[in-house]
């Protein structure tokens, strides 16, 4: 597990693991937990012509990874209604789903019209009923845009299916290692590579608009943070001072881009303003400061630092000042990830060679701590941007790994690219405009 230092330096230096080589499809999901007490829900295969896309594959498989939902295996269904004027309630009563979701697909001049409706099968009252229009290429978005209405509409919390995270891959070995920044969908389908290297690129983090990619590049010999587009592939570079450049971090109006800089001798948080490119330094004390992430109102930030002896969080205002500890439980707390309330902070957690993914919970007013991931070498949690899932990255023999699991912990699911190869530092985007 890398230390603080490492955050920034000489384990993100080395290569990410054994080739790795991008499937058609990207990042292959394979279920290993489950919720028992999910809500039953029947997606019903849509009907009609979706051309090559399983519109209502996808919403399952989004609906049984958020941890929310259990969805009724249809192989054996006794009704297949693509309209409301088919539904028989005994049936699916009968079959005790709490939920009924049906659609059906239509060709229309070069795109489809996809027709879906949720039902719920208590009260026998259908509560959506919803078409969109989409070119052949998009409907998988259209499926994901699907799963986050019957989401929110049964849990009163948007869903964050029709999302992307951005990670970290490597093939090669040794000084051949060639690295790679790619985007995917959230459930790992149609990868993109927004920009390769043969030096290290480390710490993507999303601007809240999700157009941009702030990242580390160590091409030319010293690191450097640079600002992507992600749709354009232009992108600049913000820092190249001498030392570290290290830990971007957007602010959540996407005007100020939080880091560690070791300019100054020491490693530190500071932040810049972008339109200016004024930096303004919030920690000055001895011990490494990294690893910055926003409070939602942009007020704070929270860190990583060993300024106690070992690796744990803390907290100071945007505009500089003293500094509190926030974690406590364990002696090494590093990597913090905040969920959108404020409510809960995600770390990597452990001691010895042992690091797993653990939650601060603070709902309630005193923090309660939980254990979120089973594994020995557990790295770089991100949020979701509704709270209710992470990604982080594991390590599995001589690969690494992407996890995403619910935040209750109840559902836990490998992406895993099909060739076995290597991938980190995984984040999870922000919503996309409706």
């Amino acid at each position: 597990m890398k230390s603080v230092v490492c955050g920034l330096l000489a384990a993100l230096l080395l290569p990410l693991g054994a080739a790795q080589a991008q499937s058609r499809s990207g990042l292959e999901i394979d279920i290993v937990g489950g919720n028992a007490a999910a809500l039953p829900i029947a997606v019903v295969p849509f009907g009609g012509d979706c051309g090559q896309t399983d519109v209502s594959g996808v919403v399952s498989a989004d609906l049984n990874r958020s941890g929310q939902f259990r969805t009724l295996d249809v192989s054996g269904l006794p009704e297949r209604p693509t309209t409301g004027s088919e539904v028989s309630y005994p049936t699916w009563r009968m079959l005790r789903q709490d939920y009924l979701l049906i659609g059906r697909c239509v060709p229309a001049l070069g795109s489809y019209r996809t027709e879906y409706e949720l039902f719920d099968v208590a009260r026998q009252q259908r509560l959506l009923g919803i078409a969109l229009t989409a070119a052949p290429a998009s409907m998988r978005d259209v499926a994901h845009q699907i799963s986050d209405a019957v989401y929110e509409k049964i849990l009163g919390v948007r869903g964050a299916f029709w999302t992307r995270i951005a990670y970290v891959s490597a093939s090669g070995l040794g000084r051949d290692t060639r690295y790679a920044l790619i985007v995917a969908d959230a459930d790992g389908y149609n990868p993109h590579t927004v920009v390769t290297s043969n030096e290290p690129l480390l710490s993507p983090s999303w601007s809240p608009d999700g157009r941009r990619l702030a990242y580390v590049s160590f091409e030319g010999g010293n690191s450097g943070i640079w600002i992507q587009d992600v749709a354009s592939a232009a992108r600049e570079k913000i820092t190249s001072f001498r030392g570290i450049n290290g830990a971007p971090s957007f602010s959540p109006d996407g005007s100020r881009l939080a880091m560690s800089l070791s300019k100054g001798g020491n490693p530190d948080i500071y932040v810049m303003d972008l339109g200016s490119r004024h930096l303004t330094q919030i920690t000055n004390q001895l011990g490494i400061d990294t690893e910055p992430t926003w409070s939602a109102d942009g007020s704070s930030l929270y860190f990583t630092s060993d300024r106690g002896g070992r690796p744990q969080v803390y907290q100071v205002s945007s505009s500089g000042g003293a500094a509190t500890r926030v974690t406590f439980d364990g002696s090494y707390n590093a990597s913090p990830s905040v969920s959108f309330d404020g409510k809960k902070i995600a770390t990597a957690q452990g001691a010895g060679n042992v690091y797993r993914i653990a939650m601060m919970d603070r709902s309630t007013g005193s923090p309660r701590w939980s254990m979120l991931s089973p594994g020995s070498l557990d790295e770089s949690p991100s949020f979701a941007p509704n709270g209710a899932m992470l990604v982080y990255a594991a390590r599995e023999g001589r690969s690494g790994v992407l996890y995403v699991v619910s935040a209750d912990g109840r559902v836990r699911q490998r992406l895993e690219t099909r060739s076995g190869g290597d991938v980190r530092e995984p984040a999870w985007s922000p919503y996309r405009a409706r």
